[in-house]
């Protein structure tokens, strides 16, 4: 029998902070499994990856974000054995505002170095490294 792959899409949300210009990033807690990581979260049928990717990230932060660069694509077995690819674009946040919820109950705006120690899982220190790259062009 052949495992269906689980397809999901996330964003690495950044801005400058105003008094010094440094990139920020967004990171989400999930108190379920106590994480700290990007918001990200599973396609719906026939979703394109890059739509999947803004709805999700809208979802956990309340903030609709402008689509950039593709980053990366992180590949992975699930928690339930499954094989899947989580794919993450660079975002710019255009408005919205965090309300905590069940899925996310906190957000942190980070330094890359500091949102790089707070991260649960080492794929997403590799993602926010592609931004550090792409966000110095």
């Amino acid at each position: 029998m052949t495992v269906a792959l689980v397809r999901a899409g996330g964003g690495v949300v950044w801005r400058h902070r105003s008094e010094d210009e440094h990139v920020e990033v967004l990171l989400v807690h999930r108190p379920r499994y106590d994480d700290w990581s990007l918001p990200k979260g599973k396609a719906e049928r026939g979703e394109r990856d890059e739509d999947c990717a803004l709805r999700e990230v809208q979802e956990e932060t309340g903030l609709s974000c402008e689509l950039g660069e593709h980053l990366a694509d992180v590949s992975y077995i699930d928690r339930r054995g499954r094989p899947k690819i989580a794919r993450y674009w660079a975002m710019r946040p255009l408005g919205g505002a965090f309300t905590p919820n069940d899925e996310v109950d906190e957000v942190a705006w980070l330094g890359l170095g500091a949102a790089s120690e707070r991260l649960s899982y080492g794929q997403d220190r590799t993602v926010i490294g592609r931004l550090r790259v792409n966000s110095a062009r």
